[in-house]
């Protein structure tokens, strides 16, 4: 199938949406497919397949564009359209699909609203903003074929599959090596910004002075935590790709007090390496994150912060186990059957699944939320 990705969040820029769908696209041109790219232009060099839109910076979140528009005639001859946000690209890409009759799938990722204070600095603007927007969103999905989201967490008034992002179980395992010579460390990879509320493992640092905390990532936010973070914090900028499952092993405890994930990747992505997680009781953790592969804490209660990430350096953990059920095979097999169904298409008997391709998993790149 020649399948279209519209996306309104691509690389340079680094997040959970941009490499869901690098690991997709190599999955399922291993299996044999197309897969197309439309993105918002940038400094970034693509290849044949990844078709740029003319953008804009974006004054109100750093590091992301503002697309323009790109005429659908110069768009290649797809079968499927499969759009992964709700802005210009998403539009340009549901618009491709109505034109042509072609079937459309729509794959929930972000709670934009939850961004609007961040954007506006301004709780009250983005309340607003957000009541405005939410609305427009469950109008713009129930135009789609197939609304897929990870969780049940998506908070739309639309009907939708649980598809979980998928984890690239082979790559991100335990490996041998320790980054801190067996000192522990309490960590976090992601974005550093507003939404994935970092700031919050300073009070954990003020109230665990005898550890080390290393905290990798760049965001609109880690200027101002670096300029007020205990002396036991340590930054780092995003790892190349391939150094992250090394980083992961290593630490004793991954943290996050983010409330803005539909999945939490970096969470399971440090499961898969063998680390617990200490997450807010929140969604999608309470879902995600169970006796087996870590703790949950009260948002914004340092004291059961502490609870949960000593309980996680106390004891023996397997995490692995508790993540198999988010592995990108069964989610790619999955999707190819969302997509033939969508498509009224049946799979040629001989043709191997996404599921069953290797990732090429070797290219070096930033680091993932």
């Amino acid at each position: 199938m020649r399948i279209g990705f519209f996306t309104d969040s691509y690389f340079p820029e680094i997040d959970g949406v941009t490499y869901t769908i690098k690991l997709w696209r190599e999955r399922l041109e291993a299996a044999g497919h197309e897969v197309y790219v439309v993105y918002p232009d940038g400094d970034y060099d693509p290849d044949d397949r990844e078709i740029p839109v003319r953008s804009l910076p974006n004054p109100f979140y750093a590091g992301y564009r503002l697309p323009t528009f790109r005429r659908p005639s110069t768009l290649p001859d797809l079968d499927v359209v499969h759009c992964h946000g709700p802005a210009s690209v998403g539009l340009l890409g549901r618009y491709y699909a109505r034109k042509r009759d072609l079937p459309s799938i729509y794959t929930h990722h972000t709670p934009v609203e939850e961004y609007f204070h961040q954007a506006t600095r301004s709780e009250r603007l983005g309340d607003l903003l957000g009541k405005v927007y939410v609305p427009y969103e469950n109008a713009f999905l129930g135009t789609f074929d197939v609304v897929t989201a990870s969780t049940g967490r998506i908070d739309r008034d639309v009907e939708h599959v649980e598809l979980p992002v998928g984890i690239d179980m082979d790559f991100f395992q335990p490996r041998e090596g320790d980054w801190f010579d067996g000192e522990p460390v309490i960590g976090y990879s992601g974005r550093i910004s507003n939404e994935k509320n970092v700031g919050e493992l300073l009070r954990l640092a003020d109230a665990m002075p005898d550890y080390r905390f290393v905290i990798v990532g760049e965001g609109p936010f880690r200027r101002r935590l670096e300029e007020r973070a205990p002396d036991a914090v340590e930054f780092r900028d995003f790892l190349p790709r391939e150094q992250l499952p090394g980083f992961l092993s290593s630490l004793s405890v991954f943290v996050t007090a983010s409330t803005a994930d539909t999945l939490g990747l970096s969470t399971l992505e440090a499961n898969a390496c063998g680390t617990p997680v200490a997450a807010a009781d929140v969604p999608p953790f309470a879902d995600t994150i169970g006796p087996e592969n870590g703790r949950r804490f009260p948002y914004g209660d340092v004291d059961a912060m502490v609870d949960a990430v000593e309980t996680c350096l106390d004891a023996e953990w397997d995490t692995r186990g508790a993540v198999e059920r988010f592995a990108v095979s069964q989610t790619m097999a999955q999707l190819e059957r969302i997509y033939r169904e969508a498509a009224g298409a049946e799979p040629p008997a001989t043709t191997p699944t996404a599921a069953d391709s290797p990732t090429a998993s070797g290219v070096a790149e930033p680091g993932t939320d």
